[in-house]
């Protein structure tokens, strides 16, 4: 079987000096090695075949025959790592939280241990009769938070 921590250390290699970072790397127990990387600015092709490539020439097929996948976190997708919190503030996206509520916003601040969305809520107002639409900022523990994702916007 692949050492999935040798492949780690193939990504890690590869990965410095350069402003992409690793999100999930697996290893099947039937040799399928899947490796994604992001960008605060996305992931190009060509960059992800050179990664390809990298570890494709540190690996030896005579010793173990494997197949590998290398790609980009997937727009959309739920965020896996810190980095790719921290490279959407200032952008929409969705919040599951651990007790099934959604919430969507803009990311304003991430931390190591809480995120902070700006949300749009009804809000009673001293002096009006009726709510009114207002930012408000929710904090929440990381411990609080399922997934969260950038929220596409088609517009």
């Amino acid at each position: 079987m692949i050492d999935k921590q040798k492949v780690n250390e193939l990504v890690e290699q590869w990965l410095d000096g350069k402003d992409y970072f690793l999100t999930d790397l697996t290893v099947t127990p039937d040799d399928c090695i899947t490796v994604e990387i992001d960008h605060a600015d996305g992931v190009w092709i060509d960059d992800c075949v050179q990664l390809s490539r990298f570890i494709e020439d540190h690996l030896n097929r005579d010793e173990e025959d494997y197949e590998l996948e290398v790609g980009s976190a997937g727009l959309g997708q739920p965020f896996k790592v810190l980095r790719q919190w921290q490279n959407h503030v200032g952008k929409d996206v969705e919040i599951l939280t651990v007790d099934g509520r959604k919430l969507k916003g803009v990311l304003k601040e991430v931390l190591a241990d809480s995120v902070t969305l700006i949300t749009r809520q009804k809000v009673q107002v001293e002096g009006k009769k009726r709510p009114v639409m207002q930012d408000v900022d929710i904090e929440l523990p990381m411990s609080d938070v399922k997934s969260g994702r950038y929220l596409i916007d088609f517009k």
